[in-house]
C-alpha cells in the first residue's frame, strides 16, 4: 500500500468514525435546534447564527459519534450492526478516536465565541453531557432519556442566542423533544435488542420489555402534544398544525414498521424520524412566513 493510499484509507475511517456517511443523526439533532431558533427569533433567525448553529451541530455530533465509539468500542464488535465500524474493526486507534472527538468539540466551542455569555455557559453542561452519555448504557436503565437530554440543549442554547434568556416555552420546548428522542432511539435499541441482551447493554427496548411497542407510541403522542400546546401558546396558525399533522401520520406509519419487532424495519423507522422532525420545522418556518408576508396587508 502506497503513502497516498494509506492517507485516503485512514481518511476514509476517520469519515466513517464521525459518521459523514450517514447524517441521520446530525439531522435528528439539528432539527430541535432549528425549531427552537425559528421560535425564538420570531421565524426569521440572522443567517449568522443559523450557519453557525447548523455547524456547531454537525461538530458536535460527529464528535459524540467519535467519543461513543471509543467508549463503546469492544462492544460494537460484538453487534452485527456495529461490528465494521473502524474502531471495532481495528482500522484505527483508540487514541486517534479521541483525539478526533476533542478536535471536532474544540472547533464547536470556537463557534460560539462571538454569542453572549448565557450561549457559552450552556455549552458547558451541553458537551459534558454528551461526553458522558456513552457510560450511561453502563448504569442506566433508560439510557435514551439521558440522551433525550443530549439531543435537546441545542434547544435551550438557540433561546438563549437569540434572545440572551431561556424562557419557559424553551423547557416545554425541550420536553416535547425530549419524548420524541426515547420514541426513536427506543426504535434504534429494539434492531439491536437481541445484541445488547447478549452483552448486558441497558436500553429503553429492553427496559420496557413487552410494552416496547406500546412506551413508543406513547412518546410520540406526548412529543406531539407538547407541540401542539407551544402552537396554541404563540398563536402559530392552520400551517404549523399541518405540519403536526404530517408528523403524526409519520409516528403512525412507523408503529407499523415496529410492531411485529422486526429489526430491519425497526431501524427503517428510526432512519425514518428525519422527516418527522422537518414535518415539525415546515409547518413552524412555513406558518411564521406566512404571518410576516400577511401582515402588512392586514396592517
Amino acid at each position: 500500500m502506497s503513502a497516498w493510499t494509506a492517507v485516503l484509507h485512514r481518511l476514509d475511517a476517520y469519515e466513517r468514525l464521525v459518521r459523514l456517511d450517514k447524517p441521520i443523526g446530525s439531522l435528528l439533532l439539528l432539527w430541535p435546534t432549528l425549531w427552537a431558533l425559528w421560535i425564538a427569533a420570531d421565524g426569521s433567525p440572522p443567517f449568522s447564527m443559523l450557519a453557525m448553529f447548523v455547524v456547531g451541530t454537525l461538530l458536535m455530533r460527529s464528535a459524540g459519534c467519535a467519543i461513543n465509539d471509543w467508549a463503546d468500542r469492544d462492544f460494537d464488535a460484538q453487534v452485527e450492526r456495529t461490528k465494521n465500524r473502524p474502531l471495532a474493526a481495528g482500522e484505527i486507534e483508540p487514541w486517534e478516536a479521541l483525539v478526533v472527538g476533542t478536535v471536532l468539540a474544540l472547533l464547536a466551542l470556537m463557534l460560539i465565541l462571538p454569542l453572549n455569555a448565557l450561549t457559552k455557559w450552556l455549552s458547558i453542561p451541553a458537551v459534558l453531557i454528551a461526553a458522558s452519555y456513552p457510560f450511561a448504557k453502563r448504569f442506566l436503565s433508560l439510557p435514551q432519556a439521558y440522551l433525550g437530554i443530549a439531543f435537546s440543549f441545542g434547544i435551550p442554547m438557540a433561546f438563549a442566542a437569540v434572545a440572551n434568556y431561556v424562557p419557559p416555552l424553551a423547557w416545554m420546548l425541550l420536553l416535547g423533544n425530549f419524548f420524541w428522542i426515547i420514541a426513536y432511539d427506543t426504535e434504534y435499541a429494539l434492531a439491536d435488542y437481541p445484541d445488547d441482551i447478549r452483552i448486558g447493554i441497558r436500553t429503553s427496548a429492553i427496559t420496557f420489555g413487552r410494552h416496547a411497542v406500546r412506551a413508543v407510541v406513547i412518546c410520540y403522542a406526548l412529543a406531539l402534544l407538547i407541540l401542539a400546546g407551544i402552537g396554541f401558546w404563540l398563536r402559530l396558525g392552520a400551517l404549523f398544525y399541518a405540519g403536526l399533522l404530517a408528523a403524526a401520520a409519520l409516528g403512525r406509519y412507523h408503529y407499523t414498521l415496529i410492531r411485529e419487532l422486526d429489526r430491519g424495519r425497526c431501524f427503517r423507522a428510526f432512519l425514518h424520524n428525519t422527516w418527522f422532525g422537518f414535518a415539525v420545522f415546515a409547518g413552524i418556518a412555513t406558518d411564521y412566513a406566512w404571518q410576516m408576508s400577511a401582515w402588512p396587508r392586514a396592517w
